[in-house]
């Protein structure tokens, strides 16, 4: 791997699991948040006297790192699969007009002003604060964020719009209800916009009340149309997120499945199906996830982290999108492996009772489960307990031990 190479990974690779690209990721981030921290502290007079040196020469050394990771995130960009095609020129122009590249340009050209420039531009500092923006490089959840933003854009624009409409509906009419009792507050739509806003978001400043007894009822009922209203926003985002969420993660689970033997031949739907009953489960490094010679009551998938499985003889490392436990749904068998984590996992596991809960419930889906098994025992030849060998035989020809 050429140097190039190294640095696309550990500055664009993606691999999270990854310990040097984790590292880099999370000195970033914490230098964005502590410039962040250092902007709040220039603010108090105290500090910026006694300290101003070491916060100039903090915000030096701040710029020089998000220089030289811009400037190397242009360099090694042409090793981005879609941009490799193209000429180095065209690649990193189209790379430099990226959302987050733009973002780093801003962020950057802003402190190097404010830093360079004799004059107190103290506002051009501000733009320092868009460094905030670039942690969404490193959070997977704040990236699903930005996605549901964008997916439930027409939703969030219809409530604006309702939330609008109710904004000049209560102006309009408390103006018309308190305008002789308060001709300063109410006496135009305009002046009584402000505590129409007060009133709908529930914030309630006190300083604009209505006086007359009908614009006290009508203030009560604009407070209860704003806890209803205001809401709808935060009920939109939510259910956008959580769908981000989870289809990110059935993608995910859908990919594990659909690779195991048992499962390839089934239809989508009973993919799906298996899909809703598997079970979450983090375990530290080191945790001895299963032993040798104990019932086999589910198989597991690895969505995160790396699994030792030893079975005595040999071993192997099982990494993202790999299983194991396959024969331990068909049969009530011992496992012949042991099964230990490596690195903090997090696994999806089968669990053997779930899954001869459903083929009970869906006859569809038990009938094409038995087809595959008694396609796979025609074919090779053997009994229920033979598939077991066969699996055996499998491991001595990948060099990986037995899936049981």
């Amino acid at each position: 791997m050429t140097l190039k190479q190294r640095l696309y990974d550990l500055l664009e690779g993606g691999n999270r699991e990854e310990p040097a690209q984790r590292l880099v990721d999370g000195l970033l981030a914490v230098l964005i948040v502590t410039n962040v921290v250092a902007i709040a502290l220039e603010t108090v007079p105290g500090i910026e006297a006694a300290h101003a040196a070491e916060l100039r020469m903090f915000e030096w050394v701040s710029l020089a790192i998000f220089v030289t990771e811009y400037l190397g995130r242009l360099w090694v960009c042409t090793e981005h699969v879609p941009l490799s095609r193209l000429r180095p020129w065209t690649a990193r122009r189209r790379f430099a007009l990226s959302p987050f590249m733009v973002i780093d340009f801003v962020a950057i050209a802003g402190g190097l002003l404010a830093t360079t420039i004799g004059v107190d531009l103290r506002m051009l500092r501000i733009f320092r604060l868009l460094w905030l923006l670039k942690l969404a490089r490193y959070s997977p959840a704040l990236i699903s964020l930005g996605n549901a933003l964008y997916e439930e854009r027409r939703s969030l624009g219809a409530v604006v719009v309702i939330m609008f409409g109710l904004l000049m509906f209560s102006a309009s009419v408390m103006s018309l209800i308190e305008r002789h009792a308060q001709p300063e507050q109410f006496g135009s739509i305009p002046a009584a916009m402000w505590w129409a806003m007060a009133t709908l978001t529930t914030v309630g400043y006190g300083d604009v009340v209505p006086v007359t007894p009908l614009g006290r009822v009508f203030g009560g009922f604009v407070t209860i149309l704003g806890v209803a209203m205001y809401a709808l926003p935060i009920a939109i985002i939510s259910a956008g997120f959580l769908s981000q969420q989870t289809r990110r993660d059935f993608v995910i689970t859908w990919g594990m499945i659909s690779r195991v033997p048992l499962f390839a031949q089934l239809e989508p739907t009973a993919v799906s199906k298996i899909a809703s009953i598997l079970r979450a489960r983090r375990y530290p490094a080191g945790f001895e996830v299963a032993h040798r010679g104990e019932p086999a009551d589910c198989m597991y998938f690895v969505v995160r982290g790396e699994l030792l499985i030893d079975s005595g003889e040999r071993t192997a490392v099982l990494g993202e999108g790999e299983f194991v436990g396959e024969v331990a749904l068909l049969y009530d068998s011992q496992r012949m492996v042991h099964i230990r984590t490596l690195t903090e996992s997090r696994l999806m596991l089968l669990m053997k009772q779930d899954f001869r809960s459903l083929l009970e419930t869906e006859p569809a889906l038990r009938a094409e489960i038995e087809a595959v098994v008694k396609e796979r025992v025609g074919r090779n030849g053997l009994s229920a307990n033979g598939i077991a060998e066969a699996e055996l035989a499998k491991a001595e020809t990948t060099d990986k031990p037995p899936l049981v």
